[in-house]
């Protein structure tokens, strides 16, 4: 099923074959049915992919009008399958609706806040805004002495099968004809401005018409191959699921705390926490070495401040991912290369890419089958905002 590629020539050559490039696969088997496809990947199991280290959330409240509107097409897509698939065997999903609840700690975050609701509401979210007095009532169990303000969405925001769809996708776009193969691209031929074909670490030369960069949190080395510096790198983030011996006495909606750390119900006692140190650099894209003393030190003071019974836990699961992050404005990089136009961008999602694949595959396929953007307009997305100093800087990154 993932051996090496069987041709040597493609139409479209997708590197990566995580959730954007299964993404973007299907939906050019659904928009262009007569394109080759080659979707390729280094591991096939996709043990340290981002897409499957997530916690696998969605949501409405960011701060950029597009990102909102992402989101939503996310919620419509995963929740009608089906429908989106014209496949008798796709399941049916739902979005586990527990919301998330972000806490404004002054008056500066209360604002920005409010800021997003407007841009959310507007997009059709539905936001609500709570006063510290409002959220006691509904949640009792809080520390809120510290909160100015709280943002909180429960349609459609909380947890959903990635894996699933990932793996619907993969199915359908192979019975269509798309081909799934192991490889790594480690060279790009270029011709006239133009990719030409991707060089595979096995020596094999693909010879393709478009070239699409998929790779999570390698994607800078793609880049370069073409060269261009892409301002994306692997970020580290810890996840750990923990089992309280006082359970909360109601759901627990996804908690953003001032303090960076976020933490939401898994149930039956069971809770989920994640966060970072506060020094945050670039990683290397193999590193998933533990830090020491991140729970205890940083992540368990954090939960105990701002839920007391959330004192007496234990830890049962830890892991780590890898945020592919954008540090020019944590927005995607999409589209097309500005001097190599077959070379397309799909990158830097800073943590949300998850959640926007459906959209963000469903427009890069558009822009290969039909030169533009059918649906949602990607276009701010593209990457020449970032020579030209343009940023689009996304405020609600986790």
């Amino acid at each position: 099923m993932w051996d090496a590629p069987e041709g040597d020539r493609y139409d479209v050559v997708i590197a990566g074959g995580a959730m954007m490039g299964s993404s973007t696969a299907w939906w050019l088997s659904e928009l262009a049915p007569e394109l080759s496809v080659l979707v390729l990947d280094r591991d096939p199991s996709f043990e340290f992919a981002s897409t499957t280290r997530t916690n696998s959330c969605m949501r409405q409240q960011f701060s950029s009008e597009l990102n909102v509107r992402l989101s939503r097409f996310a919620a419509e897509f995963v929740q009608d399958l089906p429908r989106f698939l014209r496949e008798d065997w796709a399941p049916r999903l739902r979005v586990q609706s527990f919301g998330y609840l972000y806490l404004a700690a002054d008056e500066g975050s209360a604002e920005m806040l409010r800021a997003n609701a407007e841009v959310q509401r507007r997009c059709g979210a539905a936001t609500e805004l709570l006063t510290p007095g409002q959220i006691a009532e509904r949640y009792p169990f809080y520390e809120l002495d510290d909160v100015a303000l709280g943002s909180i969405n429960l349609v459609n925001e909380g947890c959903w099968d990635g894996q699933a769809v990932l793996d619907a996708w993969r199915r359908s776009a192979r019975g269509r004809g798309a081909e799934f193969a192991r490889g790594v691209v480690t060279g790009i031929e270029t011709a006239g401005g133009r990719v030409t074909a991707a060089l595979l670490e096995d020596g094999t030369r693909i010879a393709c018409g478009t070239l699409v960069n998929a790779v999570g949190p390698r994607a800078a080395a793609l880049a370069r191959m073409v060269g261009t510096e892409l301002p994306v790198a692997p970020r580290k983030r810890w996840t750990w699921v923990f089992h309280a011996e006082t359970p909360l006495d109601r759901p627990l909606p996804l908690t953003v705390d001032p303090s960076g750390v976020h933490v939401r119900e898994l149930g039956g006692g069971t809770y989920q926490a994640g966060g970072h140190p506060e020094d945050d650099p670039d990683v290397d894209p193999d590193d998933f070495a533990p830090r020491d003393g991140l729970f205890e030190d940083h992540v368990w003071p954090a939960l105990a401040r701002r839920i007391p019974l959330f004192e007496r836990i234990r830890v049962t699961h830890e892991w780590i991912g890898h945020y592919a992050y954008n540090r020019f404005d944590r927005n995607a990089v999409a589209g097309p290369h500005p001097d190599v136009p077959n070379f397309l961008f799909l990158n830097g999602f800073s943590g949300h890419g998850l959640q926007h694949a459906p959209a963000m595959g469903r427009g890069t396929a558009e822009w290969i089958a039909h030169g533009g953007y059918r649906t949602l307009d990607l276009s701010p997305f593209h990457y020449d905002r970032i020579p030209e100093g343009r940023p689009i800087v996304e405020r609600a990154v986790i």
